[in-house]
């Protein structure tokens, strides 16, 4: 059994050096047109002996970058021993995205607690009413939480994906998690569509009312009224921290569905190469021709990068239309809102529902 066992082990070595050594020649040639490998261990240009202490660093260095040598093998892809931007995906993923992006997540939480300790919430000045009027109708209400609902499953899941391994596994165990990860990669993939309508019903409902304007540079100068009681800048349906929400998930959501097609069929799409050639046209210096496999890399970095952002952005959307503000969430709930608060933060909106004709009774 031994003497089977170590026969099968030289062959397989055997076989791995002949591959590697095949592989080398034709790196080798492709770069400084040497006949052969032997010839190359002969002057000193490749690793003469297991101590590797006569290897040519400009061979290595090449291998290191990524350069293809060739291989018989149908899988041209083979040919490359070291595909270097990996590195840099794996370093900056662990890196940057990872612990910047965490702060990001904890200093949104941090900065609305110390809003909400010294504002409290926001209160209809004036008192409710008890007369209503219709702010969102069935279709724009539905389309709201269409685009809500699977923003969150996304973001979850994309953050289990991100943190998962560090934050959940230690607390249900790797089995609870590998399941837990499963099954919410499948949600992503699948939701992802359910999102991508809703972006786009937000546009076709809403973008009109989203254009900004000069208003908006008003409302943007007094803060909304968000710091100081008593002032309600006016505001049309939508007022300028709206329009900002609304264009940061259309936008944003658009690059995140754009890259996220992407990973769903990876090496079908190309975006950031011709992207990065328009960029070093006004004076950036990005690679321009880029492989399958670091589009693919690359679209795995922004479509994280832009998720976490918008994240972010969603958090404080989500606490000013809940807990920050009195009389705010009836708005997507049952679609109507008391009069007082429409006049407060939305009066011009307010006149011109007042100023439309009403339907006689039946």
């Amino acid at each position: 059994m031994l003497e089977i066992f170590f026969r099968r082990a030289v062959s397989y070595g055997l076989i791995m050096l002949v591959v590697a050594i095949g592989g080398l020649d034709g790196l080798t040639n492709s770069l400084s047109g040497t006949p052969s490998i032997a010839y190359a261990q002969e002057t000193g240009n490749v690793p003469g002996n297991a101590a590797g202490n006569v290897s040519d660093a400009e061979l290595w260095r090449a291998i290191r970058k990524g350069v293809s040598g060739t291989v018989s093998i149908p899988d041209k892809k083979a040919g490359v021993l070291v595909q270097s931007e990996g590195d840099d995906f794996r370093m900056f993923r662990n890196g940057p995205l990872s612990s910047y992006g965490g702060w990001a997540l904890l200093g949104i939480f941090l900065l609305l607690g110390v809003f909400f300790t010294l504002r409290g919430r926001i209160k209809i000045d004036s008192g409710r009413s008890g007369r209503t009027v219709l702010r969102f109708n069935d279709l724009e209400r539905f389309t709201h939480w269409l685009t809500a609902s699977s923003f969150i499953v996304l973001g979850l899941s994309g953050l289990n994906t991100l943190y998962g391994k560090y934050v959940l596994m230690p607390v249900i165990g790797k089995s609870a998690f590998a399941s837990l990860t499963l099954y919410s990669k499948m949600a992503h993939n699948y939701i992802g569509f359910a999102f991508m309508l809703g972006i786009l019903l937000m546009v076709v409902i809403w973008v009109r009312e989203n254009i900004p304007s000069r208003l908006d540079v008003q409302w943007i100068l007094k803060g909304g009224g968000l710091f100081s009681k008593g002032s309600h800048p006016p505001a049309k349906k939508f007022n300028a921290g709206q329009k900002l929400i609304f264009w940061s998930v259309v936008l944003g959501g658009a690059s995140i569905s754009y890259t996220g097609i992407c990973l769903l069929f990876p090496f079908e799409f190309a975006p950031f190469a011709p992207t990065f050639a328009l960029l070093n046209g006004i004076g950036f210096d990005l690679p321009a021709v880029t492989t399958p496999l670091h589009e693919t890399q690359l679209a795995l970095l922004w479509h994280a990068v832009m998720a976490l952002a918008l994240i972010v952005i969603i958090i404080a959307h989500i606490y000013i239309g809940s807990l920050g503000m009195e009389g705010a969430i009836e708005a997507v709930t049952t679609g109507e809102v008391d009069e007082n608060w429409a006049r407060e933060h939305h009066s011009l909106w307010l006149e011109e529902i007042n100023e439309r004709p009403r339907e006689p009774a039946e």
